[in-house]
């Protein structure tokens, strides 16, 4: 082999052995989560959603107080799995981190409209990115089985990562590319990179969230009472 073809290969190979281990974590979370998700609005797609205690929906913003669209669409989803008692209680996982920004308390008020009674609700204030809400619906919430709702692109690191951190998980996601494209396509492309930090807090790191605690008994309560799918 001459000197000029080996540093060529070589690099080759390299950009080859970079570019799979940049795709592992995506690859990672679409399989494990494949038979474990369901779009919203496929047909007979709320058939296909098994019944769970509760439904976890994780924060996705707000503008001027209120929820932004997509996080309002994940809440409307969240209310019609409840109304048709596909969950008996809502995990409303958001940040709370600054004064003046409260995710999960707007994602309630807005849950009110919807004709979710707040006795059904529990908030998690801090769940500051998916890897943290999905630990501390089990940790501090004791979740066991959720439903997780959230967007089509975001679905298979949200189940996966509640998979890998103890709670058995079913998601429905909203296609969102239908109204919000450009939106979607570029919070998608993200999901290379986050799927590569979730691998890393969920596998490699095993990453505490946080604020790790303490337990909260408000979601156990909820599930105690008769009636809760799968308790």
């Amino acid at each position: 082999m001459s000197r000029n073809v080996r540093p060529a290969r070589l690099a080759f190979q390299g950009a080859v052995l970079l570019s799979v281990l940049a795709l592992a974590p995506m690859t990672w979370v679409w399989l494990d989560s494949s038979a474990h998700r369901v779009v919203a609005g496929s047909p007979g797609w709320l058939g296909e959603v098994p019944p769970a205690p509760a439904a976890l929906v994780l924060g996705a913003g707000l503008y001027g107080g209120r929820p932004t669209p997509m996080l309002a669409t994940r809440l409307d989803l969240a209310a019609e799995l409840y109304h048709a008692g596909k969950v008996r209680a809502v995990l409303l996982s958001g940040d709370n981190s600054r004064i003046g920004y409260d995710e999960p308390t707007a994602m309630r008020d807005y849950l009110v409209t919807k004709g979710v009674p707040v006795q059904a609700m529990v908030l998690d204030y801090a769940g500051f990115d998916t890897w943290d809400s999905c630990v501390r619906a089990k940790q501090v919430f004791g979740a066991n089985r959720v439903t997780v709702v959230t967007q089509a692109f975001h679905l298979p690191r949200a189940v996966t990562l509640c998979r890998t951190a103890g709670v058995e998980t079913f998601g429905v996601g909203d296609d969102s590319a239908g109204k919000w494209r450009e939106t979607t396509f570029t919070y998608a492309a993200r999901e290379l990179l986050a799927s590569a930090k979730g691998f890393a807090d969920a596998v490699v790191l095993k990453s505490r969230p946080v604020f790790p605690g303490p337990e909260e008994t408000s979601l156990r309560r909820i599930l105690a009472q008769p009636g809760a799918p799968g308790e």
